[in-house]
């Protein structure tokens, strides 16, 4: 795919607010948590195809990479919280239950955090967890695609396992 060039530079126009990208990203939490609510409990932290990791682990990924990545780019502090070390994938849960409240806390961290976003800061250039440099925006939107690719590995899973998984386009 190319990218479009100018040959003048265009001036920076919002598409989005900080507003409207939370909820859109919320939307998507959502369905991530339906669909880990519809893993049978034997399942979701054993199961796996072709090598890929147990769902609960990639659960466990999104959740340290959001909470820490959220509060990296309100503070600036990097450092993976250690019940939710992005890297490790690493998380208390063990149960569904657990990790289904750890999801909801995590949500709850990223609201928290992301009142302390300002607009300005979602354009400014982060070097996120010391290592990935890009525009706030961009970042976040990593953070969002990962969900939805990892949601979809759980979702290949629940159709192996033969059960119907949430519809991605529901986001209430």
């Amino acid at each position: 795919m190319k990218n479009l060039q100018h040959s003048t530079t265009l001036p920076a126009q919002k598409l989005i607010s900080s507003i409207e990208l939370f909820n859109h990203w919320q939307g998507h939490r959502r369905v991530t948590r339906r669909v880990i609510d519809s893993f049978p409990e034997d399942q979701l932290f054993g199961y796996s195809i072709g090598g890929m990791r147990p769902f609960a682990d990639m659960v466990k990924e999104i959740m340290g990479m959001s909470a820490t990545g959220v509060r990296g780019i309100a503070t600036n502090n990097w450092i993976p919280m250690k019940e939710l070390d992005y890297h490790s994938g690493t998380s208390n849960a063990s149960s569904k239950a657990e990790l289904l409240a750890a999801w909801d806390n995590v949500s709850d961290m990223i609201f928290t955090d992301w009142q302390r976003i300002t607009e300005q800061r979602l354009q400014e250039t982060v070097l996120a967890f010391g290592q990935y440099e890009g525009e706030s925006y961009g970042i976040i939107f990593y953070f969002i695609d990962n969900e939805i690719h990892h949601r979809a590995q759980g979702t290949v899973y629940l159709r192996s396992l033969g059960i119907e998984p949430p519809a991605f386009w529901n986001r209430g």
